[in-house]
């Protein structure tokens, strides 16, 4: 259910936009108008922002996969050089002498490049999203000394955690195998994208149901384990309605 300004848009049609809409963003209108979970937006324009980024996730998360970057743990992290400095932790440094704008869009032209663990993969789609909501000039304002790392230790999307609510396109979910086997940590979990329509991205595994990924787990755990993979309640997601007052971008830049 959404609500702007304390009354409720009860379907597409009373978003304003809502007639320039791609086919993405009336699939995630559509959730979140139908959706069981509350939205409460203080103007049209955090609404728009919120359904236009995340059709953006969801897309940016498709060319990820097509991306040709690879999967690998912290340790054995690779970057392009020219674009970014490698941290001892396996994180992803801009260069000084590089733009944010250009640095993202490095990743998914030359992906073969590059290979990364699952949740900095995370936070590559959410920033090419914005990128691709914003536009580079205003994300290379807010970005200059941007670190790609893990959602647990990024503070500039402002992510935000639920566990009672609608997963709905461009949410981060998190499945668990708790038997992981020893040799193999990394198969720990997974996180996905939500795409919609029952769909998810994982990188490392691709694009598939949760069944199919808690499947691939399982055969990941140690010697005799019992207890199957699981999604797990929470949903990650970027703080919409306070990034897009951060941004402070016109609605009319929003409209694709």
């Amino acid at each position: 259910m959404i609500y702007v300004k304390r009354t409720q848009i009860h379907s597409i049609e009373e978003i304003p936009g809502s007639g320039q809409f791609s086919e993405a963003q009336r699939g995630t209108a559509l959730k979140l108008v139908n959706g069981r979970e509350s939205f409460f937006y203080d103007n049209p324009r955090q609404l728009q922002f919120e359904i236009t980024y995340r059709a953006n996730i969801v897309s940016s998360a498709y060319a990820l996969k097509n991306s040709g970057a690879r999967f690998a743990t912290f340790t054995t992290a690779k970057a392009n050089r020219n674009f970014w400095i490698l941290t001892a932790y396996g994180g992803f440094l801009i260069r000084p002498d590089v733009t944010p704008a250009d640095a993202i869009t490095d990743i998914f032209v030359q992906g073969r490049k590059y290979a990364f663990e699952c949740t900095t993969a995370m936070m590559i789609i959410l920033y090419k999203a914005l990128l691709e909501t914003i536009g580079p000039s205003t994300f290379n304002q807010l970005f200059r000394g941007l670190l790609l790392w893990s959602t647990e230790h990024d503070e500039d999307l402002q992510l935000t955690s639920v566990y009672q609510g609608d997963s709905l396109p461009g949410d981060i979910r998190y499945i668990q195998n708790p038997e992981f086997h020893p040799a193999t940590p990394q198969w720990q979990g997974e996180n996905l994208i939500d795409l919609g329509n029952g769909m998810f991205f994982g990188h490392g595994i691709g694009t598939g149901m949760i069944g199919e990924f808690i499947e691939v787990l399982n055969q990941r755990r140690r010697p005799g384990a019992t207890t199957s993979a699981f999604l797990t309640k929470q949903i990650i997601r970027p703080n919409f309605r306070r990034m897009a007052e951060y941004t402070g971008h016109p609605l009319r830049r929003l409209l694709v």
